[in-house]
């Protein structure tokens, strides 16, 4: 058996094999190669084992990731895959086996190994497994359960409507489908673009896999074998957005110590043994730190104890600890018998059935294929329980809130020959809580509305839309204003002229993200959310679901209009804001503040990246927090536009590059390209590709 690795102009690895099992070590061996330090900093965070050479400041997730059982599940989930699905776990043995040949050789190439005193670990064959879960445990945001049990506690019910929004650590997404009656081929386009945490490396990989089997280029998870949400096969295609459904429980628990151990109190009132062991997490530059795993019948306890949660009880409230209950913990299935599948599938349908053994995260798929026909779907489990759980924490030892079977996933058609689904409240409504607001949704179908038929040459220009429906509230109340002084007047006059655009070189768009921040801070500085302003005592990785600036910046259109909040007087709290920035108004252009912020496990000096346009409710959501920085860490982690006419027509592209080695040519290539909202072509011809390495196993030779 024999592999081939090619590159093309970006460093964009191609790979061919004899076989998908070869193929899956190939693709871990490239990675490998490629990103070696990112797959060891994945590989400590599902393991929670990253402060061992990160220190302190990771110190936080890993007692999350222990405490949440994230690499217990894995194994478990392996294990179960093993036996219910051996072919794919012989694959992702496979990759596995890749991973481990080109670890010495990535590491080798890659300075962040040295600068952190690490040397490259093994993979086991349930790592990938584990850095999918460690990857998308927060993407159904469970935390938002946390922060409106305390809205609702000091605010009153009508919160959870007020405060309603996409929050500051979900991901979402734009996708679109157009069927062929829509089209300038008379065939389907699929485009959009994931928005995820910007990470150098990125977060996703370009690839290509070919063997007999199949030949797919798409968008990888660095660490899991094969491409499971954005891939186009020739005869099929597919890409996914979050669907913000919930499926994920938090149970407040009633622990006691005993002799034995430790016990929950029961539905049925009676005390249960919980299990119980101590973990020790070492840390780097410091001691290690010793922490308390606790699981009940609900899940693993991830927040307080049998001596409760650090203050948060009052003195007639008994301790308590919170459990979070999640499907894979629940089910051992981590959905990876669809991964294989989804490569291997040629029509619509293929990619339906596949989707049917999809786990998690919860996402709205669209696909289509070479026959003209389309697929818009929610791929994912959903577990069946009472509302309440999906608002906030409920009681453990109250019977009602156990779960009783799965949603089934919803279908839906394209309209007019249209879908959109960028994570608004639709397709998925009956599944989720809190969705994102309309806007961006409605502006792609908006866009896509102009024009009879569309091309994939011309999508990427909706990718870069930047008008900000979002401001129409604050302006209005901009519109209300009198008796201001001259200068505030002006610059209100000038915001009322402003086209709405979130634009880089805008000067008024800067002016507008300045008074926007500066009506959050007043906001968030009045008496009436007094009581939200200290974080209670949750784990330290929870915390920005329970920042109240951040909750008042992503909610302000809501709460800018709703019929009254809390006595406050909204009009004077802007007319203030408007005559502070008036006394210094902003003249330079927005991208001067809105800057990419990618994540980096070992911190740098400060930021000098480049500026850019959008904000968090355009189509080119390049998410600041309002109140708290212009800088986005959040955005575009790779946009995409696949073509069912002519793949080689399809377009791709990443905020930075292939290859995760600072220096390398191929490390930030993409990034001009990103900016300013260009795609590179697909190239699969393979006499246009440079071959690299040719790998024949040792077994061959024999």
């Amino acid at each position: 058996m024999t592999t081939e690795t090619y590159r093309d102009a970006w460093g964009i690895p191609h790979l061919r094999a004899t076989s998908a099992r070869e193929l899956a070590r190939a693709q871990g061996r490239v990675t490998a190669v490629d990103r070696a330090w990112q797959l060891e900093v994945e590989r400590h965070r599902a393991q929670g084992t990253s402060a061992s050479f990160l220190g302190a400041a990771a110190l936080p997730w890993d007692v999350f990731a222990r405490r949440a059982r994230l690499d217990d599940t894995a194994r478990r989930c392996f294990t179960a895959l093993e036996r219910r699905d051996p072919e794919t776990a012989d694959w992702v043995r496979a990759y596995v086996d890749g991973v481990n040949a080109g670890l010495a050789e990535g590491a080798a190439r890659t300075p962040e190994f040295a600068r952190a005193g690490l040397a490259p670990g093994r993979w086991e064959p349930w790592t990938p497994l584990g850095v999918w879960l460690s990857t998308h445990i927060l993407f159904a945001g469970f935390p938002a359960k946390l922060w409106r049990e305390e809205a609702i506690r000091h605010l009153g019910p009508d919160a959870v409507g007020l405060f309603a929004t996409d929050g500051p650590g979900t991901a979402g997404s734009n996708g679109w489908l157009l069927a062929g009656t829509r089209t300038t081929t008379g065939l389907p386009l699929l485009a959009g673009d994931p928005h995820r945490f910007l990470e150098e490396p990125g977060v996703y990989q370009q690839i290509r896999l070919s063997c007999p089997e199949f030949d797919v280029v798409g968008l990888a998870v660095p660490g899991v074998p094969g491409i499971a949400h954005f891939a186009h096969t020739g005869p099929v295609a597919w890409s996914i957005t979050n669907a913000m459904a919930d499926y994920q429980d938090l149970y407040r628990e009633r622990l006691r110590r005993t002799g034995a151990g430790v016990e929950s109190l029961s539905p049925e009132g009676a005390w249960q043994r919980a299990t119980r062991h101590v973990e020790v997490i070492e840390v780097a530059g410091e001691g290690a730190v010793e922490i308390e795993v606790i699981e009940t019948e609900r899940g693993p306890v991830i927040a307080g104890g049998p001596e409760g949660l650090g203050g948060l009880e009052g003195a007639e409230t008994p301790a308590t600890a919170i459990a979070l209950r999640y499907p894979p913990r629940v089910t051992e299935d981590l959905g990876f018998s669809a991964l294989l599948p989804l490569l291997r599938a040629r029509t619509v349908t293929a990619v339906d059935r596949a989707l049917d053994a999809w786990t998690e995260p919860v996402n709205v798929v669209q696909a289509a294929d070479t026959t003209g026909a389309v697929l818009h779907r929610v791929a994912g489990r959903v577990p069946v329980r009472p509302r309440t759980n999906s608002l906030r924490v409920v009681l453990a030892w109250e019977k009602g809130h156990e779960w009783q079977g799965w949603h089934t996933p919803p279908y839906a058609a394209p309209d007019n020959g249209i879908a959109v689904m960028a994570n608004q409240r639709g397709l998925a409504a009956p599944l989720g809580i809190e969705f994102a607001p309309p806007h961006r949704a409605d502006r792609i179908r908006t866009l896509l509305e102009r024009r009879p038929t569309w091309s994939a040459i011309d999508l990427p220009a909706i990718h870069t839309d930047t008008h900000l429906a979002s401001a129409a509230p604050l302006l209005t109340h901009l519109a209300a204003l009198t008796t201001l002084t001259p200068e505030a007047t002006r610059l209100r006059d000038r915001l009322l002229s402003w086209n709405r655009h979130m634009d880089a070189d805008s000067t008024e768009a800067a002016v507008y993200a300045a008074l926007r921040t500066a009506v959050v801070r007043r906001l968030a500085a009045h008496p009436a959310f007094a009581a939200l302003t200290e974080p209670p005592a949750y784990p330290e990785v929870l915390l920005p679901w329970m920042s109240l600036t951040a909750r008042i910046g992503f909610a302000l259109e809501h709460l800018l209009e709703a019929q009254e909040l809390y006595g406050i007087d909204r009009l004077e709290t802007v007319r203030e804001a408007l005559e502070e920035i008036a006394a210094a108004p902003r003249t330079t252009p927005w991208s001067e503040t809105h800057r990419v912020a990618p994540w980096r496990a070992l911190p740098e000096g400060p930021y000098t990246e480049p500026g850019l346009a959008g904000d968090h409710d355009c189509v080119n959501c390049t998410t600041a927090v309002p109140g708290i920085t212009d800088l986005a860490a959040r955005g575009p982690a790779a946009r995409y536009v696949w073509d069912l006419n002519d793949r080689d027509n399809s377009r791709w592209i990443v905020p930075f590059g292939a290859d995760g080695v600072p220096g390398n040519p191929h490390h930030r290539d993409q990034l001009p390209l990103w900016l300013r909202g260009d795609l590179a072509q697909v190239v699969t011809d393979w006499t246009e590709l440079t071959l690299e390495q040719t790998d024949i196993p040792e077994e061959a030779h024999a």
